[in-house]
């Protein structure tokens, strides 16, 4: 009998066949989504021209073969296996993604034979040993196959129909752009823009404190009465009144010393991984996905797991690792000093191994690679800097993981001061570190992007209800601060926790579930497409909203609310848990959604309020011949994107992804009106339709002698058109109603 293993990527091919040798069957790899999902003008013509249509197909979006990487290759390599095997074992991811990756494929070639599922969490070969003499009937998958179809199909109708609507009715006439509407990409624009309003809202608060000092036997320290934010100090006369109290105060101690412990942060997921190198060194997520994926895959690297991680968690099987990671680590120069001869092994939620952890989650932890132990030094000589400087992370969170508690002696010291007849405590805290235990291997950096705790003072000796004296108090006068922007790594972590911004018990519940808006993969492509479609900006290192993504969430939570709701995500995922566990139809999830998209494209077509502009030049892309993609890059314009998902125009898919990319008309003719959006790999197509003899609003006919100046409509078309066809656009056209309406019949064909 002829077996063929599918993976889902070429990193488990190679570990299945390093585990499993040929012993099971062939094994190859995908690249990710071999398929993608017809494009609206592919299922129906009508589809070609932008309008405010849902574009819904009678059934399901078909799939069609996907050009970018080496898709093609390896489809076509996947395919000829099939038709001469008798078994397929699918070994994707075990998420509802990985098993559309893999079924697709056999419902899109037909495929009738046997097919079984390898399910596992981890890529050591112990766990894939274990999963595959455990491996299961894909038949029991269907349901989290029906899921994945149904969130896909979803998203393609609600993200495309919603954009091309938005795009109709709200981007200003005679400019650029398409407003991309998207699941996941409208709602982080929500969160950015929410927390600018926040900042540009605010009203600072002056407030007081009082400092004073306290002196014992064995020597001095400063108290401080420092109120709780609700009963802040605003008056400075009320803190003049409490420091004439506290001066020359003698009273009693009341000093509390506890010995506390605090164990090592969790391990790197990617979220976590972009926001703390976001924190420490500014890096985008995007960069940061970048340095990682070239330590996972890179020529000659390959020194820590795969990067895309949804979980903070390692499997049970992996404690068998810990020593051989342990050693090769202590032995290199930066970790030497460490002694770690007992590792300490956490287990369950509180800990770093749990198998219970990693139910329904694809990838474990990014930590070190275990298989590439024997020539690390060979391998660290050829990283850059920055390639370095992140795997030094990773080591550094895994060791620690493995290390002592910190243990702390802390304490607290309290000292009341009667003011007129009330009462003000005045406080302080020390701490003296007994052990330091995982802080060592981070030594003055901090763990998971949370800065050191404030350097606290050191204390005297100190007994309970000893006496002191309270002297040269000082009044300081303090000032609330607006809360921060985001930067790329904070916003990434925002979108895991988007239930914070959400109200409904229920669907916060669900987003925890689910981790969220986007998916780690995706998440640097949703920030980068909003960059892309002018709707983000930066200022430093922070993020900010232009005054079109501005104006877009505005409009959007006044006309349509679910838009840039977070909670949308959750609902939908409640309805594909139904479909998972059998409680609803696939295609009754796909219609409902599709029927929710409808409401809302009635609901954009009739707002009346004022349009947007994007900000975008006349034409930024010049695009030598049909169909060509931005200068230098090579690529037609209609190319699908590579990633795990494919990426339609919204720059969502599930939820996610870049700036739109739209198919040009073959002819730019007067009825056109088709937007392409700058920066996204798409050619620049015309920003509006060329006019016709009435447009120019002289009332004069066509052919009149009498000169005129064109309107701004025609001379930004012809712009645009000039650009686009790389030719010199005449000065004549600039000025002349007739010249440029000639330019126009002659090229705009």
């Amino acid at each position: 009998m002829a077996t063929l293993i599918i993976t889902e990527k070429s990193s488990q091919a190679k570990d299945l066949r390093a585990a499993l040798g040929d012993r099971h069957g062939r094994i190859l790899p995908a690249e990710g989504h071999l398929l993608r999902l017809a494009e609206p003008d592919e299922v129906d013509p009508a589809w070609k021209r932008w309008s405010t249509a849902l574009l819904k197909p009678d059934g399901l979006y078909p799939t069609k073969p996907d050009s970018g990487g080496n898709k093609a290759a390896k489809l076509q390599a996947i395919t000829a296996a099939l038709r001469a095997c008798d078994e397929v074992i699918l070994a994707t991811d075990c998420d509802r993604e990985g098993q559309l990756i893999g079924q697709e494929i056999l419902e899109h070639v037909g495929y009738r034979g046997k097919v079984r599922r390898a399910l596992f969490t981890a890529q050591d070969p112990k766990t894939l040993r274990d999963a595959f003499t455990a491996l299961k009937p894909n038949d029991q998958m269907r349901s989290l196959y029906e899921a994945a179809v149904a969130r896909q199909q979803a998203d393609q109708i609600y993200n495309l129909s919603l954009t091309r609507t938005a795009t109709k009715t709200l981007l200003a006439p005679g400019t650029r752009g398409v407003i991309g509407i998207g699941r996941v990409k409208t709602p982080t624009l929500a969160i950015v823009c929410l927390r600018e309003l926040e900042i540009r809202n605010f009203k600072p608060e002056d407030y007081f404190e009082v400092v004073a000092t306290a002196t014992v036997a064995a020597g001095q320290f400063q108290l401080r009465h420092a109120p709780a934010p609700r009963d802040r100090i605003k008056d400075r006369g009320v803190a003049e009144a409490i420091a004439r109290a506290a001066d020359g105060h003698r009273g009693a101690l009341a000093v509390t010393v506890e010995e506390k412990r605090q164990a090592p942060p969790k391990l790197y997921d990617l979220p976590s991984l972009q926001k703390t190198c976001g924190q420490r060194w500014g890096w985008t997520a995007d960069r940061t996905l970048a340095v990682a994926q070239e330590l996972y895959d890179g020529d000659g690297k390959k020194l820590i797991t795969y990067p895309r991680a949804e979980a903070r968690y390692l499997s049970e099987n992996q404690i068998a690792d810990v020593p051989a990671v342990v050693g090769a680590l202590t032995r290199l120069r930066g970790f030497a000093h460490l002694d770690i001869a007992r590792p300490v092994i956490r287990k369950g939620k509180s800990g770093h191994f749990c198998d219970k952890a990693l139910e329904g989650v694809s990838h474990h932890a990014v930590i070190p690679n275990v298989n590439v132990l024997d020539d690390l030094e060979a391998r660290l000589a050829r990283l850059s800097d920055d390639e370095k400087r992140l795997f030094a992370l990773v080591c550094r969170s895994y060791l620690a993981a493995v290390m002592p508690d910190y243990e702390y002696r802390q304490t607290s010291v309290v000292m009341p001061v009667p003011v007129e007849g009330k009462t003000a405590p005045f406080r302080a805290v020390g701490r003296i570190p007994l052990k330091m235990g995982w802080k060592a291997a981070f030594g003055s950096a901090e763990a998971d992007g949370k800065p050191e705790e404030e350097t606290e003072q050191t204390l005297p000796p100190l007994n309970d209800g000893e006496a002191a004296v309270l002297s040269d108090p000082k009044v300081e006068a303090k000032r609330t601060q607006a809360p921060p922007r985001y930067n790329e790594g904070t916003l990434v972590d925002a979108m895991q926790n988007a239930w914070r911004f959400v109200d409904d018990p229920a669907l916060r519940d669900r987003l925890k579930e689910a981790k969220g808006i986007g998916t780690p993969a995706t998440r640097a492509e949703v920030i980068k497409g909003l960059r892309k479609q002018s709707l983000l900006g930066s200022d430093g290192k922070w993020l900010v909203p232009t005054p079109a993504g501005l104006h877009l969430f505005e409009t959007l939570r006044a006309a349509a609310p679910p838009l840039v709701d977070p909670g949308t995500t959750a609902l939908w995922e409640m309805k594909l848990d139904d479909v998972v566990t059998g409680r609803a139809d696939f295609r009754a999830v796909i219609n409902a959604i599709a029927t929710e998209a409808a409401r809302l494209i009635g609901v954009l077509a009739g707002h009346g309020g004022t349009s947007l502009d994007l900000g975008l030049p006349a034409a930024r892309i010049r695009a030598t011949r049909r169909g060509a993609g931005p200068r230098g890059t090579g690529k037609p314009a209609t190319r699908p994107p590579k990633g795990r998902s494919r990426k339609i125009a919204t720059g969502d898919t599930d939820g996610t992804g870049p700036a739109p990319k739209i198919r040009r008309t073959r002819k730019a003719t007067a009825a056109a009106s088709t937007r392409t959006p700058v920066g996204s790999g798409a050619a620049a197509g015309p920003a509006v339709p060329p006019p016709d003899a009435t447009s120019h609003g002289t009332g004069a006919p066509p052919d009149s002698r009498r000169r005129r100046e064109p309107t701004e409509r025609m001379v930004s078309f012809a712009r645009s058109l000039a650009e686009r066809k790389g030719i010199d656009l005449p000065d004549g056209c600039l000025h002349d109603f007739d010249q440029c309406r000639s330019f126009l019949d002659q090229h705009a064909r």
